[in-house]
Parts: structure tokens; C-alpha cells; sequence
């Protein structure tokens, strides 16, 4: 008999949940000085991927994969300078708007340390 796993997607709370995430998330990185000057004027197409990518990372549905193939998110960051210091503002960004969005702690902290391993495999430049 399979024991049938609840994914964080769907512990998060689906789409609605992972939508207001994203949205707080990024007013906290539009604020950031040390993350703003990575973003373009127009944040939307990065909020709308954002979310896509979250989705399918999480357990839901593969809409990131589905329009645009295999996420390759290292390769897809390479033009950008991220070092340790921006990789810890990003996920200090991610802790605030979860802490918004998130009552479960435990569930907060699982989201957020499987968040860290990604955010620092994508540092490409030393400080």
C-alpha cells in the first residue's frame, strides 16, 4: 500500500498561497538595496516565472517546464552577479514573506532551508 505524500505546494495552501508569496516577496526585494539593481523596471514576467518555477519546485503542477522546458536555473542566472551576500538577502526576502503568508512554522522552515540549498548553488561570484 502507497502512502500518499501531501506535497509543500499543497501544504502552502495551491496557487493562492504560492501567489501572495510571490507578491510579498517581491515588494520585499524591490525595497532591498542590495537586490533591486537585479530586477528590471517591469517585475511582472519575473513575478509571473517565479511563481511557475515555485509551483512545479514545491510539488504542484510542472508549469514552469511546460512553457519553457527544463528550468536549468543555474545556467539561467549566470549573466547575473550573485554572490553569498545577494543569496542571503534573496532568502531573507523568502523568510519575511513567509512569515507573512505562513502560520506553520515547521512548515516555514522546511520551505525555506529547501529554498537555501538552491539560493547558494546559485552564487556565481565571490564578494
Amino acid at each position: 500500500m502507497e502512502i500518499e505524500r501531501i506535497t509543500l505546494f499543497e501544504q502552502m495552501g495551491g496557487t493562492p498561497a504560492l501567489h501572495n508569496l510571490v507578491e510579498l516577496f517581491y515588494q520585499h526585494v524591490l525595497a532591498d538595496p542590495i537586490l533591486k539593481s537585479l530586477f528590471p523596471p517591469d517585475i511582472k514576467p519575473v513575478m509571473i516565472k517565479q511563481e511557475q518555477f515555485l509551483t512545479q519546485f514545491f510539488g504542484g503542477p510542472p508549469l514552469y517546464t511546460n512553457e519553457y522546458g527544463h528550468p536549468r536555473m543555474r545556467a539561467r542566472h549566470l549573466s547575473f552577479p550573485i554572490t553569498r551576500e545577494r543569496a542571503d538577502a534573496w532568502l531573507a526576502c523568502m523568510h519575511k514573506a513567509l512569515q507573512e503568508t505562513i502560520q506553520d512554522v515547521s512548515l516555514r522552515e522546511e520551505i525555506l532551508e529547501r529554498l537555501s540549498i538552491t539560493a547558494y548553488f546559485f552564487v556565481n561570484k565571490e564578494e
